[in-house]
């Protein structure tokens, strides 16, 4: 489950945080929460924060996800691309048309996971982290159809191929 973040959820978020992350800084989340609340999620499992995701509008256009990150044990289950699709759902609604964030020239599989939803590669920035590692900045183009596109694999589809075929009784025109 997916919700807003809230500060009895302090405490797990910087336990991913410093899971996930080798640069730590535990107040810059409570200034987000008070600056960006609406940008602000976690993900949750019996009761149990698993991950978070923090964006905010960076530019006039452009949303900002700042972080996001999810508990090792609980990574290769979607967990992540809900979470990013939650904050993209959210700059749409807001008249955002591109989506941008950093990430690592070594973590590739981040990187993965963000050309997966649709994110490009665009440059990078060298020396970003403080141990001097170079950060790539990846955008993506948010045209909500786009977003739809990327979600689809992620959606339990209504019918099967044969229990649509038995529900729809009219002709198939492919010509108007």
């Amino acid at each position: 489950m997916i919700r807003h973040f809230a500060p009895e959820d302090f405490q797990e978020i910087l336990e991913i945080e410093r899971e996930a992350f080798s640069e730590h800084n535990s107040l810059v989340y409570i200034n987000f929460y008070e600056m960006v609340g609406d940008g602000f999620f976690v993900a949750e499992e019996n009761g149990k924060v698993v991950g978070y995701v923090v964006g905010y509008r960076s530019a006039e256009n452009e949303g900002h996800i700042f972080s996001v990150g999810v508990k090792e044990e609980y990574r290769g289950r979607g967990i992540g691309t809900e979470l990013i699709h939650t904050i993209c759902d959210i700059f749409v609604a807001n008249g955002l048309k591109y989506a941008r964030l950093e990430v690592r020239s070594s973590n590739t599989e981040a990187q993965k996971l963000y050309r997966s939803i649709g994110f490009v590669p665009c440059w990078t920035e060298k020396e970003y982290y403080s141990n001097g590692e170079d950060g790539m900045v990846m955008k993506m183009h948010l045209h909500p159809y786009r977003l739809l596109i990327s979600k689809q694999k992620y959606l339990e589809p209504v019918f099967s191929d044969n229990e649509f075929l038995t529900t729809f009784k009219g002709p198939i025109s492919y010509y108007p």
